[in-house]
């Protein structure tokens, strides 16, 4: 039996899950081979071995071709046509059940986008088949949210738990001005969910994106301390993209159950 421990003391989002994964020793170009079954292009990915805090562990990147990663959530435009990166949720759906991917990573994506959507039409009062995903929408989202499950199924781990998550305060700036930290979204999807997440005020940005928090809701199965009935196999790191005084990874931990 093998059980994966997300270590979530600095947030999680989609880029430190596969960053984590790919630390455990999945091979990358089998991982981005198999991404590539996501028939969609205008990007590129980046996979380096970086050190933070002189700690070791990979920075996982989707690179556009267009050169800008989104800001925004959702975007909602009133009649008009929207922007080119901004798909509804049966396009992102049509876009995954085209894919030659596996069952598993399907309906699993499309259960984080669900997720996402679901939250983001109740934060915007919009009915569901209106709302507009932009950051997620968008190539470099998708890309996160397939690339996770991908790795998730390469990794084959039977059970996923994971440490009370954690969160940073304040307020960061997205298309749509100034939001507080839990990210509205993030908030809304903690609802009727019993996922504990604590709040660190001395950290001014958020560290869990709905994208991580959409995964944490599809996969983890109980929340707790580090099993200690089990032999750990590896430690893997994933590093996020914001600044903060402390090391800004995902710690994943593989363990074998002991007979």
């Amino acid at each position: 039996m093998r059980t994966l421990y997300l270590d979530a003391f600095s947030g999680i989002s989609g880029d430190m899950f596969i960053g984590a994964l790919l630390d455990l020793g999945i091979d990358q170009d089998a991982f981005i081979n198999k991404l590539s079954n996501l028939n969609i292009k205008g990007y590129s990915i980046k996979v380096n071995k970086i050190a933070q805090s002189s700690i070791y562990g990979i920075d996982f990147d989707v690179v556009l071709d267009h050169g800008q990663k989104d800001t925004g959530f959702v975007e909602h435009h009133h009649g008009h046509h929207h922007h080119h990166d901004a798909r509804h949720l049966s396009e992102v759906n049509k876009i995954i059940d085209d894919s030659n991917l596996s069952d598993y990573v399907k309906s699993n994506a499309k259960q984080v986008f669900m997720y996402i959507a679901t939250a983001e039409a109740k934060v915007h009062n919009l009915p569901i088949d209106e709302v507009h995903f932009h950051e997620v929408g968008a190539v470099d989202s998708i890309v996160d949210i397939i690339g996770a499950f991908v790795a998730l199924e390469m990794l084959e781990v039977d059970k996923v738990i994971a440490s009370p998550l954690t969160d940073g305060s304040g307020f960061i700036h997205v298309a749509h001005g100034m939001m507080p930290v839990p990210v509205p979204a993030v908030m809304e999807m903690r609802v009727n969910a019993n996922i504990p997440i604590n709040q660190n005020y001395s950290i001014k940005t958020e560290l869990i994106t709905p994208t991580g928090m959409g995964i944490v809701k599809t996969i983890v199965s109980e929340f707790g301390s580090i099993p200690g009935n089990q032999n750990i196999t590896k430690v893997g790191y994933g590093f996020g993209k914001r600044k903060t005084e402390q090391l800004n990874a995902l710690r994943a931990v593989l363990f074998e159950k002991k007979n």
